[in-house]
């Protein structure tokens, strides 16, 4: 398991890839297949402009508020095996880790959509590192946008080195 310490936090407030806002993001999206969304407001725009992700990681919050139903409903609605587990706040449980790495090992068999009770802001982390090469993944940034970021091994790397102080 991976525990956030206070002393990652505001490392983990910059990010590695690139900050888009939506408009670039959907441009940027056109030419990419293979697309992992961590967070709710990112998956609701890919499935409301018509991308289907090959995974989604969601908790069905908002900056640590409930949203708009509309939102849960089309995330609830997207067809795409769902699985459910717990992930504290500030945490990669190994739960998590693992149904990430199953579920990396079986795109062929997706979509799919893990829903968190809890958190899962961190699951950025898990998902660029497990992601195949030349994947995308995005998540959001709280009030600043949309972070693309491609599965290489110089991001693998950044993140290697974030999960080795956690």
């Amino acid at each position: 398991m991976y525990v956030l310490p206070d002393d990652l936090k505001e490392t983990l407030k910059g990010y590695i890839g690139q900050l888009v806002d939506e408009p670039t993001l959907l441009q940027l999206l056109q030419k990419e297949r293979t697309i992992i969304a961590v967070g709710d407001r990112v998956t609701y725009t890919l499935l409301k402009h018509g991308f289907t992700p090959v995974l989604c990681i969601v908790d069905f919050v908002l900056e640590r508020k409930p949203y708009p139903s509309e939102i849960k409903r089309l995330i609830q609605s997207f067809t795409a095996i769902h699985i459910h587990l717990r992930n504290p706040p500030g945490t990669i449980t190994d739960e998590l880790w693992d149904a990430i790495q199953t579920v990396m090992s079986h795109l062929d068999k997706g979509p799919f959509c893990i829903e968190v009770e809890g958190e899962e802001d961190l699951a950025s982390l898990a998902a660029i590192s497990l992601a195949p090469g030349g994947a995308t993944v995005i998540y959001g940034l709280p009030n600043k946008g949309v972070v693309v970021v491609k599965a290489t091994a110089a991001h693998k790397q950044k993140v290697k080195e974030v999960l080795e102080r956690m």
